[in-house]
Formats: structure tokens, sequence, C-alpha cells
């Protein structure tokens, strides 16, 4: 069945952490105290049920599988090479960001910062120059795509690696704030301006204020109220970018090919079978995504334009995956945040294999608190020094992008635009594009691109990690029942 739709899905949103209050006798198993109870302390545990749903996230319940698996390398780049992993669950975007959504980012940045720091909205800008081809019509792109309202639930493109960072970064701070005002904690605030803006991190160090509503009773008997923290469970994890394991695992969507242990059916696209068109007798023999089927063919012919876009379609557009997903094979290819490397196979973890670590820790001043925030309320981050980890088992530097791969022991090096196109500043792409054959909406297919660099055919989704349980309290629910 295909399915093209320009209307954004309302996003059901649960109740993930509830405020706490101090009528609780639930006594502590290793002391015997009372949790919750200001005369003795009050040491605070609060009533949690499951991580609340951000916007525009679909739970992907995380397992094992052959990550890299392809049908074919017609390329013979021999980088794919199929090995088991697992993934733990984690959120992922229901759809690309859309020009509406990047819009939305770009207009907070200039309301707040426009008028003393106006180069944090032009850095933010998308490329539009991408559009532009030397024997080929596309200025209207390059002038409409991004602005027109007609284009709003188009993916956004021009968007380099660390554009799409940044906004993963903005986007865990607007939703968590206004988590804290529906909460009732905080108020709304449309006056902030350059420092005085919400921001996760200055808010959980006591840098941030904002709009008091109604602070949380303390039951510390030193105090009287108190911030959120983390420990209440009430604020999000980070967006961010997938990495390239989920966003392949996601891609498979092989929940809807498994029964209790064992896949029954090998995918080589999204989904189910071998073939791109429908095999459902309404739609038969449409496209089930938007590639481009040969050279000259971007959507069909007049009278039937088989996958209805020339270029890129809706965000929602199509049949989505087993997960809920849309467009993880066609429309634009998509950043994710590995470092590209062609023995990436050999030389990852089988738990959450991810290549890009820089292990980072908040600045402190002379007196060890975190640092005073920056000119744009942000708090700095700095890499963790090698005294901090002397005599550790599990890691000894900050930055292990080149960890078994570039380092000079291997005798391997990666000098960009002089012996080699890969270097540390080399970001996975996946997934096909409008521009591509069908052979890159593969999900093991796997590419690689400048972290600087942007293109007409590459967007984003953004992801979030899973905290506790693998699977949800209404998943649980349901496996109970058939048993």
């Amino acid at each position: 069945m295909k399915k093209i739709s320009l209307v954004t899905p309302v996003l059901a949103v649960i109740a993930g952490a509830l405020v706490f209050t101090s009528c609780s006798k639930e006594k502590s198993a290793v002391t015997g105290w009372d949790y919750n109870n200001e005369k003795n302390g009050g040491f605070e545990k609060v009533p949690y049920e499951e991580q609340e749903t951000g916007p525009g996230l679909i739970l992907i319940e995380g397992g094992t599988f052959a990550m890299g698996r392809t049908e074919q390398d017609i390329t013979i780049d021999w980088d794919n090479i199929p090995r088991r992993v697992t993934v733990s669950s984690f959120y992922m975007d229901e759809s690309e960001i859309s020009n509406l959504h990047y819009r939305e980012y770009l207009y907070w940045l200039d309301r707040v910062f426009g008028t003393d720091y106006p180069e944090v909205y032009k850095k933010a800008l998308p490329d539009t120059l991408v559009w532009r081809s030397k024997l080929g019509f596309n200025e209207p792109y390059v002038e409409l795509y991004l602005r027109h309202p007609a284009y709003n639930d188009y993916p956004v493109v021009g968007v380099n690696w660390l554009q799409a960072n940044d906004f993963c970064a903005w986007r865990t701070d607007r939703v968590n704030e206004q988590i804290l005002i529906r909460e009732g904690i905080l108020r709304v605030n449309p006056a902030q301006i350059n420092e005085d803006n919400f921001n996760t991190d200055a808010y959980l160090s006591n840098q941030y204020e904002g709009l008091v509503k109604s602070p949380l009773n303390d039951l510390n008997p030193n105090r009287d109220t108190r911030k959120v923290i983390m420990e209440d469970g009430i604020l999000l994890p980070r967006y961010r970018l997938p990495t390239e394991a989920e966003w392949e695992y996601a891609a498979l969507g092989l929940v809807g090919n498994t029964v209790f242990e064992r896949v029954t059916d090998r995918k080589q696209y999204p989904w189910s079978g071998h073939v791109v068109r429908n095999a459902d007798e309404k739609y038969k023999g449409e496209m089930l995504a938007n590639f481009k089927r040969g050279r000259g063919d971007n959507m069909g012919v007049a009278g039937h334009l088989n996958d209805n876009a020339d270029i890129t379609a809706p965000v929602i557009s199509y049949v989505p995956n087993d997960y809920g997903l849309y467009n993880m094979g066609g429309n634009v290819a998509e950043w994710v945040a590995d470092v590209y490397r062609p023995l990436s196979p050999e030389d990852k973890d089988d738990f959450n294999p991810y290549r890009g670590n820089v292990f980072k820790t908040q600045l402190t001043d002379e007196e060890g608190q975190v640092a005073e925030k920056d000119s744009l309320g942000r708090i700095m981050y700095r890499d963790v020094s090698e005294g901090e980890n002397e005599g550790r088992r599990n890691y000894t530097k900050a930055d292990n992008k080149n960890y078994l791969d570039g380092d000079e022991a291997e005798y391997i090096t990666y000098n960009y635009g002089v012996t080699s196109m890969v270097d540390d500043q080399a970001r996975v792409i996946k997934g096909g594009s409008w521009k591509d054959r069908a052979y890159w909406m593969s999900p093991g297919a796997r590419r690689f691109l400048d972290q600087r660099q942007s293109t007409d055919y590459i967007g984003f989704r953004c992801a979030m990690h899973r905290v506790g349980s693998p699977v949800g309290f209404s998943q649980k629910g349901k496996r109970s029942k058939k048993k």
C-alpha cells in the first residue's frame, strides 16, 4: 500500500515520571530508614513508571541482528562485511527532519541570538546552493525549497553533519524546557535572549533560573524548595544522531519478521521481500520508496507518476516499515553519528557498536565547580585528560576515533585529500535517496562524506537512548496475554 500524507502526525506522549509526594512509607532495604521522610533526613525515592516518549519518537526495541548484510557488493568496497551485533533499545524519529522543523530551529536562533550574535544563525543555515547543477535548471529549488510552504513537509537538505548535531542539541533543550513548563515548574519565557535561554546542562548546574512557577518541595530539612534534578526522572536524555548500527537495525525492522527468536524472512530492503514494487492488489506494481529507477527516470511516465516524486517527497510518505518508520529507504540518505572506516565491521564492539567516541567532561573552575556558562548559555566541555584516565582498564585516552584503525602502531594513516579520502572528518551516511538506484536502499549499504559538506540528497533524523527496561509496559502486557 502506498501512502502519501502532508499531515504531521499527532505524537502520543506518555507520562513517564510523576512528581513525588512525601507520604510514601517505603523503607530502605539496606538501612531500614524511611524514604521521603523529612524527619529523618529526607532522602527521596520518586515513583517512576517508564521513560516518556519524546515528541517525534518511536520506541525501537533492541536485539541482535546481522549488521552489514547485503545481497551483493557491486561497489566491491568490502566495507560492510556481515557480523552479529546487539543493539540496545532506543528511540528513533518517525521520519526525517523536515524543512518546517528546521525553520522552527532557525527562527529560534534568530530570535534569541540574532541581535548580538548573528553568526549563530548564519552558521546554522542550510546550503541551498547544493541544488545547483552545471547542466541542469534547478534554480527554483535554490530559491524556494527551504522557505516555500509547499515544501514544509519535505526533508531538509543542504545540512552538514555538524549542523545536524547542533539541531539535536537545540531540540533536547526545547523539549526539556517544555516538559518543565507542562509540569508547572517553569513559566513560559518568550523573552529569552543570549545566555539567558534554557539549556538542560545549565539548568542542572544551577546556572539557569528561568521564570519559576512552582518549584519542587525539598525534603532536605536544610532547604525548602529545589529545582528538578536528573534523579526525578522528569527530564529526557539527549536527542542525538543515531549510530550506524542503530540506524541499520531500525531500517531492517526485523520485528515484523520474527517468531520467538527466529527471523523468518531475510530482508534486502526495509520492507519484506526482495522487490521494490508493491504487491498489494490495490497498489500493485507501484514503487515502495522514492528512488531513481534508471537514467532519466526519476518518477515515471506522465499520467501515472509511479512514486509521485521528482525530487524528494514529504517525510510521511509511502508505507512505513515494521517499526512505523517512514522513508528508511529512498527519499534522502541520512547522516549517522559514526566516523567512517572501511574496517569498521572488524574493529567495532559487538554490543552497541560505534566508532567516534571522544570522551568529555564538564569544564570546572579553580574550586572544582562547573565553570560559568558561555555567552550563548551553554555549559562548556573538555576532553578527558590522560591523567584522569590513568589506571583505567576500559579506556586510556579521550579520543578513540582511530582506535585499532589509525594509530601509528597499525601503520594506517588517513590524510584527507592527500593519500586517502578517509579521515576523522569522514562520517557515515546510510540509506538511498531520490538520486540513487535501488542498491543504496539496502540497510547494510554504507557511504561517507566529509562532515563539513552537504548535498541535495542527504538529510537526517534524531535518536534518543532508552533508559531502564528495553521494552515498554504496553509491549510487556501484550506479550503476557499471548502466553
